[in-house]
């Protein structure tokens, strides 16, 4: 026999009322009521019938996730977390990956799978807040992900770009490294969290009182290892005076470390190395790399809510936004430990 909600109700201890809230993500609940629900959920192995509840309810039990594509790490990791988080609320993720540029964003947000879909959760690229009135204009809930302001007018999950910037580079300066690469991509692009990780680099040169030298900021043609390997080559060829680089992504940091290690430098020694965004593979390369973790299952699953929210109560309430944390992954790069265990910074 099939466990039901009233199953789930008599071991909660909670009304059928108050189970069905927390299965729906209502927000108006006390953590400790979820918890007691959730664990008698779990206990009973109790699964909702998703197709008669998306029937009375006039939804279809799935949100969209717009993102630019899925060959990059960090995208293809970021779409597992946001179905983890969906899945754990009952619901399914609509994943459409778009590549780069303006007009597939536009067209993605006014596309033809949105009445597929109960809410949208967008990664933005190249929309910037003169694009406010576009994002308000979508008459489908829709959570933004991305460090460009809009003023308040859109519901934003951002994360710490300039406060993780920032740390990365002070963890370089603190080891004794003076001649720190600042390695990007794309110059002249307009993508916010480059901008912003490039505010807090430059911020922790001047606090500690070194000077912004721009011959120490490196681009990259793509955000991709072979963008990170042919910037290395070129500062290589260059003849470049530097000790120590922070790029801006994990992949990049990745690529650069091949031709480091294929020119016979050593890594940290006569190279320290910190990435952005602790994918998965920082911590079996060789030398593992020093990353900050800019918290990418808090990142989904404040997103995830707060579409719900949305979803369930429309154009009322004024629109939200949320930063999530960091931290700071010392590992081998930078003269860490293999383990990854070492955390030296964060922030709430």
């Amino acid at each position: 026999m099939s466990v039901t909600i009233r199953d789930v109700a008599r071991v909660s201890g909670f009304s059928i009322k108050t189970v069905s809230n927390v299965i729906n993500g209502h927000p108006q609940l006390r953590e400790e009521t979820r918890a007691r629900v959730q664990e008698a959920i779990d206990q009973l192995g109790y699964r909702p019938n998703l197709s008669a509840r998306n029937l009375r309810s006039g939804r279809t039990g799935v949100i969209g996730l717009i993102i630019p594509d899925l060959t990059t790490a960090y995208f293809a990791e970021l779409a597992d977390a946001v179905m983890r988080a969906a899945a754990a609320k009952g619901i399914a993720v609509l994943i459409e990956p778009i590549g780069s540029g303006r007009e597939n964003e536009l067209a993605a947000l006014r596309g033809q799978h949105r009445h597929m879909v109960d809410g949208i959760i967008y990664s933005s690229l190249t929309l910037g807040s003169a694009d406010t009135e576009i994002l308000k204009g979508v008459d489908t809930p829709l959570v933004v992900l991305g460090d460009t302001s809009f003023e308040g007018q859109v519901d934003r999950v951002t994360m710490a770009n300039t406060a993780g910037a920032k740390s990365a580079t002070e963890h370089l300066l603190s080891i004794g490294r003076r001649r720190v690469v600042a390695l990007a991509a794309h110059e002249g692009d307009i993508v916010a969290s480059a901008e912003l990780r490039l505010d807090g680099y430059k911020a922790a040169l001047e606090d500690a009182g070194l000077p912004f030298d721009p011959k120490l900021v490196y681009y990259a043609d793509s955000w991709h290892r072979r963008g990170g390997a042919a910037a290395m080559t070129r500062m290589l060829a260059d003849g470049l005076d530097f000790d120590a680089v922070f790029a801006f992504n994990d992949t990049l940091a990745l690529g650069a470390m091949r031709v480091l290690q294929e020119a016979g430098l050593r890594i940290p020694k006569d190279v320290a190395i910190v990435g952005f965004d602790d994918l998965d593979e920082t911590q079996y390369s060789l030398p593992t790399l020093s990353t900050i973790n800019p918290r990418r299952d808090q990142i989904a699953q404040a997103a995830v809510e707060m579409l719900l929210r949305r979803i369930q109560d429309g154009d009322g309430p004024e629109a939200n936004e949320i930063e999530t944390g960091f931290s700071l992954q010392i590992r081998e790069s930078s003269g860490g430990s293999p383990d990854s265990a070492s955390l030296a910074t964060s922030a709430a």
